[in-house]
């Protein structure tokens, strides 16, 4: 499982003017990682929420949100 970060719940706007074919790819990694990062959510346990002092109920709202919003 990979380390979850605050990059997660980041908005990342692009200049789509001087480079958009590379904002476009930017975009779709982006929301690929968070579609992985909140599905990892899910599989967690709650053995897992309490070793970093949370519960379900933290991650509920992040876990179900889409992934094109940060």
């Amino acid at each position: 499982m990979s380390a979850c970060t605050t990059d997660l719940m980041t908005n990342h706007h692009h200049d789509f003017i001087h480079h958009p074919i590379t904002s476009i790819s930017d975009v779709l990694h982006t929301w690929q990682q968070r579609s992985q990062r909140r599905a990892e959510l899910v599989r967690l346990s709650d053995r897992d929420f309490h070793d970093v002092g949370a519960s379900w109920s933290d991650f509920a709202y992040e876990a179900s949100k889409p992934f094109w919003r940060a």
